[in-house]
């Protein structure tokens, strides 16, 4: 029996938007009914165009945001059935790397500061073992221990980014939502960190949900891919079984903008903006943009079914 370290069943997020004085408007669904498990020890990488809903799954798994409806679970233990007050212990078990480091680190803290806040406030390390902890978190993340005495505007992009990996192990996290934790970086940089993660990730037995909107990069660090759509998971399966055998028109569409990707090459890119979330298409999200649509797509929204190793939302039948 697998192992599941996160369960998300259902997870449904909706922002409310306002006319002036406050009335109701319309109501936004960024992530509409998801479902997934990540094993142990495990990435699970979450794939789609920019406002298809990724980071608002990673902030709803980490209570960063409130969720309207659906299930999370941590080791077997629904989260958001947790009062605010009793969530600390939790706060420790997960953890997150942003997409801009020199925004979530404070300008006017050294590095040993930003370090040491966490490490006692977690109660992690006490007294003279709270600085050796310190020099050891920046010697995992790649960094000299010259560096506590620096602030973060002294250090490149990448250097920074390896201070925000270094703040989400103080605490000795099990989970750590990666949001496009590469995507601003150089691109000679973007592999040291990737292969940063994954050094940490055999180490420390660690679990990522990888957010991302390149493909490559998560078929560098992924044991598994789900594809996102307008809130919606389309399709999931295995990283090499998604990358060989891609089926979806959407993920054929995300997998036509690769270069290189691999033997199966179909011209099918996405025509067409990402439609408002709050104005929906009838049946399947992707209608007004799939080159294979059909009749029932304009009407039925397809269920989730299980083929060849792939779940899938889609009215075509795998071939």
């Amino acid at each position: 029996m697998q192992n599941y370290l996160i369960e998300v069943r259902n997870l449904t997020k909706r922002y409310t938007e306002r006319k002036l004085f406050g009335k109701p408007k319309n109501v936004l669904t960024a992530v509409d009914d998801v479902s997934f498990t990540i094993p142990k020890g495990k990435t699970l990488g979450l794939v789609g165009e920019s406002g298809c809903g990724k980071s608002t799954i990673g902030r709803c798994i980490l209570r960063l945001v409130d969720s309207d409806e659906g299930n999370i679970l941590i080791d077997g233990k629904d989260i958001l059935s947790i009062a605010e007050k009793d969530f600390i212990p939790y706060r420790k078990k997960m953890q997150i790397v942003f997409q801009d480091p020199y925004s979530t680190l404070n300008p006017r803290m050294t590095v040993g500061s930003i370090l040491n806040e966490v490490v006692k406030f977690h109660k992690i390390r006490k007294g003279r073992e709270v600085s050796v902890y310190i020099n050891k978190l920046l010697d995992k993340a790649g960094l000299s221990s010259r560096a506590v005495n620096k602030y973060p505007h002294e250090f490149s992009g990448g250097q920074r980014q390896r201070i925000a990996i270094a703040r989400a192990l103080a605490v000795e996290p099990e989970f750590i939502v990666c949001d496009e934790p590469v995507s601003a970086l150089d691109v000679s940089i973007q592999s040291q960190i990737l292969n940063l993660l994954k050094d940490l990730q055999e180490e420390f037995n660690l679990t990522y949900l990888f957010i991302s909107h390149n493909l490559s990069v998560v078929r560098h660090v992924s044991d598994s891919v789900a594809v996102m759509y307008l809130g919606r998971i389309v399709e999931q399966a295995e990283t090499e079984e998604l990358f060989s055998n891609y089926f979806h028109p959407y993920t054929k569409a995300l997998m036509d903008a690769i270069p290189d990707v691999g033997k199966k090459k179909i011209s099918a890119v996405v025509k067409g903006e990402l439609p408002f979330a709050t104005g929906k298409p009838k049946g399947c999200y992707y209608v007004t943009r799939c080159r294979e649509a059909m009749e029932i797509c304009s009407s039925l929204y397809p269920e989730v079914h299980t083929e060849k190793g792939h779940l899938i939302s889609c009215h075509l039948k795998l071939k």
